[in-house]
């Protein structure tokens, strides 16, 4: 039993270590970043993914990583998220960690990512985004 629990307990903690590696950021907090404009945020989920539709002002990780320091704010507290394509997905990691060595200290991850903002119904920027979606009711 001891063993068992000592498991669980470990798994636990791993899952918490690597699930806490940045802070989370809410939806509504995020939102609220936007509007006030004290938030840079960096997409992961490709250049492709971020044509077809991206969070407002989010940086294409994917086509910008070279120069991500001259995109950035100069404030190295200033807030920056990163995010991908969901709470399953950790390849927000990527651009943390760029940021993190480039040395910010206040970097957070959207878990909810794109698929979170778009079930939420937030505003999208990019090519899909300007096309209505087309409905089948069949």
């Amino acid at each position: 039993m001891r063993k068992l629990l000592a498991l669980g307990v470990a798994a636990l903690f791993a899952v918490a270590v690597y699930a806490g590696e940045y802070p989370n950021i809410e939806i509504k907090e995020l939102k609220s970043a936007l509007t006030a404009k004290t938030v840079t945020v960096i997409d992961v989920n490709g250049t492709e993914s971020w044509q077809k539709g991206h969070i407002p002002g989010a940086i294409d990780f994917e086509a910008n990583k070279e120069k991500l320091a001259k995109l950035l704010p100069k404030d190295k507290g200033a807030l920056v998220v990163a995010y991908c394509g969901g709470p399953q997905c950790g390849a927000y990691a990527a651009a943390a960690k760029a940021a993190e060595k480039l040395g910010y200290t206040n970097v957070r991850h959207l878990t909810a990512g794109i698929s979170g903002w778009r079930e939420a119904r937030e505003v999208i920027e990019g090519v899909a985004a300007a096309k209505p979606v087309a409905r089948s009711d069949s």
